[in-house]
């Protein structure tokens, strides 16, 4: 594994861990929302549960070769990465768990 690999696994981690951590918190089923507070409650919670389907791929994305997965089943190739992580890709998942480590040190 090279360092971006490495870098873009451990921004993954931080990223599925903080949008669990938020997913679990968030409501938007609650009683007593408006129409405006729920659907900021469904995006919000839309938005984390797409961080952390992210977060999982840079998880799982170096053991898919590995994992006991039928190759001729329909989903094996949407879950199969097709190249290493790229600068690109490192950089966003880098951002993401930077600003959620910022958070965590400005709560205390």
């Amino acid at each position: 594994m090279t360092t971006l690999h490495v870098i873009h696994w451990l921004a993954g981690l931080v990223v599925v861990a903080e949008a669990l951590n938020k997913l679990e918190r968030t409501a938007p089923c609650r009683r007593g929302l408006g129409a405006r507070e729920r659907a900021t409650e469904w995006l919000k919670a839309i938005a984390w549960l797409l961080l952390a389907f992210g977060g999982a791929g840079a998880l799982l994305a170096p053991l898919m070769p590995f994992l006991p997965m039928s190759r001729a089943g329909a989903i094996w190739p949407l879950l199969m990465p097709t190249q290493a992580p790229t600068l690109q890709d490192t950089c966003i998942a880098l951002g993401f768990a930077v600003l959620i480590f910022r958070t965590r040190v400005k709560e205390g």
